[in-house]
């Protein structure tokens, strides 16, 4: 592992746990075992530090979902939006500080001005919903799932599985017994129909206008 990747490794756990603020580069560079000079030697600042940071995490967690749909094999579409759904929990038991990072409120705040932020969020959840999105579209053509819209309904499972993703991380509710209801509600969600087989938008059926 070359300095540079320590750097990014150790950051990555601080700026999770800690919090990007509260975290100096004094303390990276004695986790780490090099120069504070060496830290900013490859990134011109904390904040180009972070950055570096959520390009690897960004980086780390698509090739890690897309090796898991190259690998595995599903039946139908149906089955393919469960599978996701329990692999993306899985992931942020295995990748715990990447997504701590990731549902921590900084990165945010620095994306509101900081396009190069921004664009690294954007991305990674725009990937996160299209593995969802393609999962639809597959259960249509097969028959598995009903004639929904496919990005909106894909944005909802992934905004279910990431708010499920959030107690688990911060330990609020048994995530493993909510992930069974969610599952259920996610079938019933991608194969009711409705009056005659159409599907109604998101804000049908609501008690506000």
């Amino acid at each position: 592992m070359t300095k540079k990747e320590m750097i990014l490794e150790a950051a990555t756990k601080f700026f999770a746990s800690q919090g990007f603020a509260d975290t100096s580069t004094a303390e990276l560079a004695k986790a780490t075992g090099v120069a504070e000079g060496t830290i900013f030697y490859h990134f011109k600042s904390k904040e180009v530090l972070l950055l570096e940071v959520l390009r690897r995490v960004r980086r780390e967690v698509i090739e890690r979902f897309e090796s898991h749909e190259r690998e595995t094999d599903y039946p139908n579409g149906l089955e393919k939006i469960e599978g996701l759904l329990g692999f993306y929990l899985y992931l942020t038991g295995v990748m715990e500080d990447e997504f701590l990072l990731l549902h921590r409120h900084y990165p945010y705040l620095l994306a509101m001005e900081n396009e190069i932020c921004r664009e690294q969020l954007a991305a990674l959840y725009n990937c996160f919903i299209e593995f969802f999105e393609k999962g639809i579209i597959e259960g249509r053509a097969d028959g598995s799932i009903a004639a929904v819209r496919e990005r909106k309904v894909a944005m909802i499972l992934f905004t279910m599985v990431d708010g499920l993703a959030r107690f688990k991380t911060y330990n609020l509710y048994d995530a493993g017994a909510l992930f069974t209801e969610m599952i259920a509600s996610a079938k019933k969600m991608l194969t009711h129909t409705h009056e005659k087989g159409r599907i109604p938008d998101a804000h049908e059926n609501l008690p506000f206008p």
